[in-house]
Parts: structure tokens; C-alpha cells; sequence
């Protein structure tokens, strides 16, 4: 028994060979560092950096009241098969810019051209019409829409 009786001179008392030294508790930081550098990384990769584009404008003011002149209204329909009313009266592609002039020599200015087109008319139709009001000199051109229920 030169085991039992080692260990019974080394520390003292009966313990069976394993030693019962104290051990101060130790706390392994590298895990732990490890792991806030993961989290370092997701944080900085998963964040957006928003940059602002805008262009800085000072809009101006008005002083005086709203106008009360009333606007001309013409609407020009294009159909879903490239046809066209001006004000429900339907006339040719040829007649559409003479038909436009005399309807502007007539008025003192001051006159809105809405394009009321088919959702499937031909681009080219509404290329025409617009064609038709630039060479009428009418500037104020305004598209319909409908708004989805």
C-alpha cells in the first residue's frame, strides 16, 4: 500500500490519490470576446446608412389672392382603337390640329387640354394628340386618370 500511505503524508488525511488543493476561479475572456466581435460585425453589416439627396429650394411666395379666372377646359379622347373626340365630338387624326387652332383663336387664352386615353389605346395615339395641342400652341396639357377602387 505505498499509494495509500504517499498520499497520507502529502496532504494530511485520506483522500484516495486525488489531491483537494484550492483552485481560484478563473473566467476565460476569450470566448467572450470572440463572441462580441460577431456581434460587432452583424450590427455594422446589418445597418442602413441612409444618405438624404435632396436638392435644397426655397419656394417662392404670393402676396396677393387666388385667381379667380375661370380655365377653358378642352378634353381630347383617344379610344382603345386610336380614335379621337374633342369635347365628345369625334373627328379624323388630319382634322385634330386645325380643329385644335380655331378652337384657341376663339378663346382669349387661359385653355387646359385634357388627354382622356384609353388604358389600351396606341402610344402613338397619344403622341398624335399631344403632337396635335403643340402645333395648336397649347401648352397646358393635363392627362386623365382613374384612380383603383
Amino acid at each position: 500500500m505505498s499509494w495509500l500511505d504517499n498520499s497520507l503524508h502529502h496532504q494530511g488525511r485520506f483522500s484516495l490519490g486525488v489531491k483537494s488543493s484550492s483552485v481560484e476561479p478563473e473566467i476565460n475572456l476569450i470566448p467572450f470576446i470572440d463572441v462580441l466581435l460577431v456581434v460587432l460585425i452583424f450590427l455594422m453589416i446589418s445597418t442602413t446608412f441612409t444618405r438624404y439627396q435632396e436638392l435644397a429650394i426655397t419656394l417662392p411666395s404670393a402676396n396677393g389672392a387666388a385667381s379667380q379666372t375661370e380655365v377653358k377646359q378642352i378634353h381630347i379622347a383617344v379610344s382603345r382603337d386610336g380614335r379621337f373626340a374633342i369635347n365628345g365630338k369625334v373627328i379624323d387624326r388630319n382634322q385634330l390640329s386645325n380643329q385644335l387652332t380655331m378652337i384657341n383663336s376663339n378663346q382669349d387664352g387661359n385653355i387646359q387640354v385634357n388627354i382622356d386615353a384609353d388604358a389600351r389605346a396606341p402610344h402613338q395615339a397619344v403622341m398624335n394628340a399631344l403632337e396635335a395641342a403643340r402645333d395648336a400652341n397649347l401648352s397646358n396639357i393635363v392627362f386623365s386618370s382613374q384612380t383603383k377602387k
